[in-house]
């Protein structure tokens, strides 16, 4: 597979490249779906994946990338996150995870956090309906190559999209970063001051 996918990434040159390689890559893993998302230091967004159009219009319009579990853990995080470790147990968590069954996202996933350049934001995600028992396989042999797949991925996008990095005059601490990102995603200043700890 990494193989297939890197030469695909290299030929590629332009993000539809990126939606078709997406594709392709769910099909030969034989799973429901995969995304990549990337949100840039400056807000600027881009997305490819197998999701149903009418489940991303409906995340979108809701506002569920402020309270998707899957996001704020993975903002924080620099290592992959399987869904189960995830706290799904307040009420409105527990409301967005029926609602992306109900749109066929799958009760199994995985998602790996890529920081880039200049506060870039990424993740790559694979879902899919399956036990425990199967997905823990899944993710047990594919887990390396989807972990080298999502930095590749990463690249190619950022080598594609360069015209579109920020060119910041000077370079912002990890804290500012983390600090505009929860602002842009729709947090007010207290709850990113008490979310980061700062006053």
């Amino acid at each position: 597979m990494l193989e297939m996918v890197a030469g695909q990434l290299e030929a590629a040159g332009s993000l539809s490249d990126l939606q078709k390689i997406v594709v392709g890559l769910r099909d030969s893993l034989g799973i429901d779906h995969i995304v990549y998302h990337w949100v840039s230091a400056d807000g600027e967004q881009y997305g490819c994946g197998t999701y149903d159009p009418v489940w991303v219009q409906r995340y979108v319009d809701r506002e569920y990338l402020r309270i998707d579990p899957v996001i704020l853990a993975c903002f924080k995080r620099y290592h992959p996150v399987d869904w189960r470790r995830l706290d799904w147990s307040s009420r409105v968590a527990k409301a967005f995870r029926q609602d992306a069954l109900e749109h066929g996202v799958g009760n199994q996933g995985y998602s790996v956090p890529i920081h880039g350049p200049s506060g870039q934001f990424a993740l790559l995600t694979l879902s899919h309906m399956a036990d425990d028992k199967e997905w823990d396989t899944f993710v047990g042999l594919q887990q390396r190559e989807i972990i080298l797949v999502a930095h590749y991925l990463n690249t190619k996008a950022l080598e594609i999209a360069s015209s579109r990095a920020p060119k910041l005059s000077k370079p912002l601490s990890p804290r500012q970063v983390d600090t505009l990102t929860y602002l842009a995603m729709g947090y007010s200043r207290g709850q990113v001051a008490e979310m980061l700890a700062i006053s």
